[in-house]
């Protein structure tokens, strides 16, 4: 799309495949990446830059399994891909660094209390592990 070109919610929900409701959702969960420009009658239009971050949503929420926890954590780490095929090759550098993280902090010991940190670390290994799995 040249950057110039305005889209409207129909033709981005044609082009996606995902419901126009489901967009305006995404508007609210990842209002830092996703804004609209409104027109007339409040109608919404989306740049070619905006089209394709929902691009990488739709393929990180839907192909690769991610949560809307998940890739608002990649966004609050700065991780938000360029494309979704840039996400799963950092994904697939880093899990066995992840893996060895997780063991170090002894996550399995039922005596010790378990942070914020740890479950944060624990559920990205397991989300990277599946999508690892899937893409297989």
């Amino acid at each position: 799309m040249d950057n110039e070109y305005f889209a409207s919610i129909n033709e981005v929900s044609k082009r996606l495949s995902v419901p126009a409701h489901t967009l305006r959702y995404w508007e609210k969960q990842f209002p830092v990446i996703i804004r609209p420009t409104t027109g007339a009658g409040g109608r919404r239009y989306y740049r070619a830059e905006t089209v394709d971050r929902l691009i990488i949503i739709r393929d990180l929420l839907y192909k690769h399994g991610l949560t809307i926890a998940g890739v608002k954590k990649l966004l609050r780490d700065g991780k938000f891909p360029t494309s979704a095929a840039e996400f799963l090759s950092a994904m697939n550098e880093s899990g066995t660094e992840h893996l060895s993280q997780i063991k170090q902090s002894n996550v399995t010991t039922p005596e010790k209390s378990i942070d914020g940190a740890q479950i944060d670390l624990a559920i990205d290994f397991l989300e990277q592990a599946r999508d690892i799995l899937q893409s297989a």
